[in-house]
């Protein structure tokens, strides 16, 4: 079986971002690596492969050039190919989910797709929903347990209220994870050095079919949020504590 991995290289989650040109995030001094959630796609496309004789792992990103440190780290864990579509422009979802899908069915064999259920820079959680849309198969989100049984997908999700829902699915389809699927791996040395060494495969949008990457959508302007007030707390009795919010909550927040 050929699996595949889509993943995205995130800034690190201790980052400190600020805004340049209110469009772009400043990348100075910021510390590149996978995005979580796919680092558990990543783990569960490897123990499938290795449950499954003659199968291999391709890992494929669409990103900037410095996204091929992250494609490294995806072959160094165990990942046998990558594809990367090379791009600096901004891509929205839609556009990100159409390259993706037209990269994959260059393969006419591919099986399981496994990405994060999100990404943690922009948290849209639908590339992975659109993907499955393009390629016209079906796809579970929010993926806590995993297993390959036969010609068939089983999967178990987390749904309200913490309950849990079973799915089952034909292959090819796409698996979304989140933590608790897995312990992802530690990339050994003997993979670091393997890594350096496998081809990577370089895409273009254009070559992928996509004229225009925003899809009709484009951001506008980038900013921080505002910095909220500090807490006031508020002493005294009970009863005059409760005058005194009261008052405070018509006179100066106006929600009353």
């Amino acid at each position: 079986m050929n699996i595949y991995v889509c993943m995205k290289q995130v800034p690190d989650t201790e980052a400190s971002l600020t805004v340049k040109d209110g469009k772009s995030i400043n990348e100075e001094n910021i510390k590149w690596v996978i995005n979580p959630y796919d680092e558990y796609a990543i783990e569960e496309a490897l123990k499938l492969k290795e449950k499954e004789p003659g199968s291999a792992v391709t890992v494929v990103t669409l990103g900037p050039a410095r996204s091929e440190s992250s494609i490294r780290t995806g072959l160094a864990m165990g990942a046998e190919h990558a594809v990367h579509i090379e791009t600096d422009e901004y891509i929205h979802h839609k556009a990100t989910a159409k390259a993706l899908a037209n990269a994959i069915k260059q393969d006419e064999n591919y099986g399981v797709i496994f990405l994060g259920k999100q990404a943690i820079d922009e948290d849209s959680y639908q590339t992975h929903i659109l993907l499955a849309d393009y390629l016209g198969i079906p796809a579970a989100t929010n993926i806590t347990a995993f297993s390959f049984e036969g010609d068939k997908v089983i999967v178990e999700r987390e749904i309200d209220e913490g309950a849990k829902e079973k799915i089952e699915m034909t292959v090819p389809c796409i698996v979304g994870a989140t933590k608790g699927l897995n312990e992802p791996r530690y990339a050994s040395l003997m993979g670091i050095m393997k890594a350096k060494k496998i081809p990577i495969k370089k895409l273009t949008l254009k070559e992928l079919g996509i004229e225009d990457a925003s899809i009709g959508i484009k951001p506008l302007k980038l900013y921080a949020p505002p910095e909220k007030p500090p807490g006031r707390i508020i002493e005294g009795e009970l009863e005059d504590s409760v005058k005194e919010l009261v008052r405070l909550l018509k006179e100066e927040a106006k929600v009353l």
